[in-house]
């Protein structure tokens, strides 16, 4: 470099590309985060396929098969379950690990609007569940002897009920002041997932059913049960799908908001 290639004093900075817009990147994060989970999570999702299963197992031995409100609570917590295993627990665990390491740096660098991070691989770890909730709903109709014709209704379970608990999940990995909470944060997670969802709702006492409505996924959860009916009550699945979609707005609206305040 000669004196004549160096820039005079004074001279304005050249300006910087312009930021990516949000749905092209958030499409470029969900596709690198997919590809991740496609190698590193495919054990995980296995060992919560055969933890749901598990659990349908322990519960046929309590709960009598047929069109009852407990076999339906019970194969549908048991397949939701498997989302929040893998949307709230091991989300919560990745964006922990990200904080802790500095990992959080190399997206804060990128042009890309800090929605897009945190929609992007909440999206990946949510359609990532799709196999095993199919897998644990089909083996829990079977169990149970309740009918797997509504079963697409899960095409909407697994989305909204994937996005509250990944925002849930984020959210908690990145206000989390130490790695080692965030995981503790994820496993508590998911145990109140197992606990008050799995479990027949009239069963549990009053105050712990008010906790249960404070579970993002306990609506989702109660929308499939509905449909194992021979009438469903469409109306109140709506509505719970609805109330899911609105808690997972605002779960994903925290998650941005602790993603912009980590990252500075």
């Amino acid at each position: 470099m000669t004196l004549l290639d160096t820039p005079a004093v004074g001279t304005a900075p050249a300006p910087l590309a312009p930021a990516a817009r949000l749905l092209p990147a958030l499409a470029a994060v969900y596709r690198a985060q997919l590809a991740r989970a496609k190698v590193s999570r495919i054990p995980l999702l296995f060992v919560a396929t055969f933890q749901s299963v598990g659990i349908l197992v322990m519960m046929r031995g309590v709960v009598d098969p047929g069109d009852n409100p407990s076999a339906h609570a019970v194969v549908a917590g048991s397949a939701v379950l498997v989302v929040a295993f893998v949307a709230l627990n091991l989300l919560a665990q990745y964006f922990g690990k990200l904080r802790a390491t500095g990992g959080l740096d190399h997206y804060a660098t990128l042009p890309v609007p800090p929605a897009s991070v945190v929609l992007g691989t909440a999206a990946a770890y949510a359609s990532f569940t799709v196999p095993g909730v199919f897998v644990t709903a089909g083996i829990g109709s079977w169990m149970f002897e309740l009918p797997v014709a509504r079963t697409w209704i899960l095409l909407a379970v697994i989305p909204l009920s994937g996005a509250a608990l990944a925002g849930l999940g984020a959210a908690l990995g990145l206000l989390a002041p130490r790695q080692e909470l965030a995981t503790l944060a994820g496993q508590l997670g998911m145990s109140a997932a197992l606990l008050l969802g799995v479990l027949p709702a009239s069963r549990l006492p009053e105050p712990v059913q008010w906790l249960r409505d404070l579970l993002p996924s306990s609506y989702g959860v109660d929308a499939f049960a509905l449909t194992f009916a021979p009438h469903p009550d469409w109306g109140r699945v709506l509505l719970d799908l609805g109330v899911c979609g609105a808690v997972g707005l605002v779960s994903l609206t925290l998650a941005t908001w602790a993603y912009r305040r980590a990252a500075r």
